[in-house]
């Protein structure tokens, strides 16, 4: 488990530097970092269905608040960089595309080795979480850890995204009505 170890090291350190650094930018991009550390943590812990929640949330954040930190777009060059550009594309598609395969044909058979556990839910599940629904059973009984997990993952990404998205604080609502 040192490999866990590493990674909360690794959160920690990107939260200080978020905490302690200067510029609004850089401190998104390293609260991003600790949320990528969590989705690492979350394939380690064997929790894929929450690493892939918070990876999804962790984008859609960040985007938001890097959007939100820059004040202007940025000036689009294609003058000069247009091989880099295209070469960088390329090579990073060709490296995805690879890794997809390799871990898409790494996959085991429908039915066979870790994919034993969805047989034990569907001939356990009514019997033992006295539930009329297995589904309901499954999600409430077996795997409530994980469905908390997801619950509290999409609360935090939707009271995030409600503070940056209003438009006017309440602050500056009270001094309109003062003044």
């Amino acid at each position: 488990m040192i490999e866990i170890h590493l990674i909360l090291l690794f959160m920690i350190a990107a939260a200080i530097i978020a905490v302690e650094v200067k510029d609004l930018l850089s401190s998104v991009v390293a609260i991003g970092a600790v949320g990528i550390g969590l989705c690492m943590a979350f394939l380690i812990l064997k929790a894929p269905d929450l690493a892939i929640m918070q990876l999804v949330v962790e984008i859609l954040s960040l985007i938001i608040l890097i959007r939100a930190t820059i004040r202007k777009d940025l000036p689009f060059s294609a003058s000069g960089r247009w091989l880099f550009n295209t070469l960088s594309t390329v090579g990073f598609i060709a490296v995805f595309l690879t890794i997809a395969y390799i871990a898409l044909k790494n996959l085991p058979a429908f039915g066979s080795g870790p994919m034993k556990v969805s047989g034990f839910y569907i001939d356990n599940a009514i019997a033992k979480a006295g539930s009329e629904n297995a589904v309901a059973a499954i999600i409430v009984n077996f795997r409530a850890y994980d469905t908390l997990g997801e619950a509290a993952i999409l609360f935090a990404a939707f009271i995030g995204v409600l503070t940056i998205a209003r438009k006017i604080g309440k602050y500056k609502e009270r001094t309109d009505e003062r003044g």
